[in-house]
């Protein structure tokens, strides 16, 4: 089987340190396994999405060395996918509309006593069920936010199910149901704004390309969990999982698009070349 990896910006600002990483092990890994390294842009967020940052990521990673396989994958061409997507968990009766905001969910997750722990899980504050136990009857799948009802879709699985994980667990991770319901729950699949989500896009569209190994940051490992179960009720085939380590700043803290000083247009300008990139994240030379 050919090895197939991929980086998948949102083209939402610079790219940094930290997306460099990202990109230079999915291309290298790729090209040691004479595989094939694709491009997807991740834009379905149309309201922070600019032309110009897109334009910005294709010439980075030229800058990088780095080379894609075939044409790139625009999101924001795939939104038919996604609906079609949605409308097969709506005919399983496994997702609901719901109008919460943050501060609802907040609200409803503290009563009846001020002061109480908030359960988190990889999506946020772990949604306690308003909408869904509001729900009598199947909700349209057009507008609004929509949710998985989680503990209708893990009944579906058989227990436990497994990814494989090779960074830094080097084997298989098993997924139980009660940590799908209590640790994950009810997450949103599609929002209104967008007609989609992350979690939702980012499965239909591996599959879609075939990719084998999904090379990220080691902290979407408990969101890896969600695209997992998702997987399984759509019926798609399982990648290899690779979550690495992230590039920080001398405080320790993850970088982020607003750090402008360490985007690599940044460093290009200031005289860097692609192999000091990877010195500064300590990966050998191409």
């Amino acid at each position: 089987m050919t090895v197939v990896t991929r980086f998948a910006p949102s083209p939402t600002g610079p790219l940094h340190l930290g997306h460099a990483y990202s990109a230079l092990m999915a291309f290298d890994f790729a090209r040691k396994n004479n595989g094939k390294f694709l491009l997807r842009i991740e834009d379905i967020d149309q309201s922070r999405s600019r032309q110009s940052w897109e334009e910005q990521i294709y010439q980075d990673l030229t800058w990088l060395g780095i080379s894609w396989d075939g044409p790139v994958l625009r999101q924001s061409e795939r939104f038919e996918a996604y609906h079609s997507g949605l409308k097969m968990l709506s005919e399983k009766r496994l997702i609901y509309s719901c109008s919460c905001n943050r501060k609802d969910i907040l609200s409803a997750l503290s009563a009846p006593q001020e002061g109480v722990e908030v359960p988190f899980g990889p999506d946020g504050p772990i949604y306690p069920g308003t909408c869904r136990n509001e729900q009598k009857s199947d909700q349209s799948i057009v507008g609004g936010a929509l949710r998985i009802n989680m503990r209708k879709a893990s009944e579906l699985l058989d227990y436990p199910i497994y990814f494989q994980e090779m960074s830094f667990i080097f084997g298989d991770v098993s997924i139980s149901q009660n940590e799908l319901i209590e640790e994950i729950g009810d997450i949103v699949l599609s929002r209104k704004d967008m007609g989609t989500s992350y979690h939702l896009s980012v499965i239909l569209d591996d599959a879609y390309q075939g990719v084998t190994d999904v090379i990220r940051g080691d902290d979407l490992f408990e969101a890896t969990k969600i695209h997992v179960l998702l997987q399984k009720l759509f019926g798609l085939d399982t990648p290899t999982y690779h979550h690495h380590r992230l590039i920080r700043d001398a405080n320790g803290k993850r970088l982020a698009k607003r750090d402008d000083a360490r985007a690599i247009s940044k460093y290009r300008e200031d005289g860097y070349s692609p192999s000091d990139i990877r010195e500064l994240v300590k990966l050998p030379a191409a």
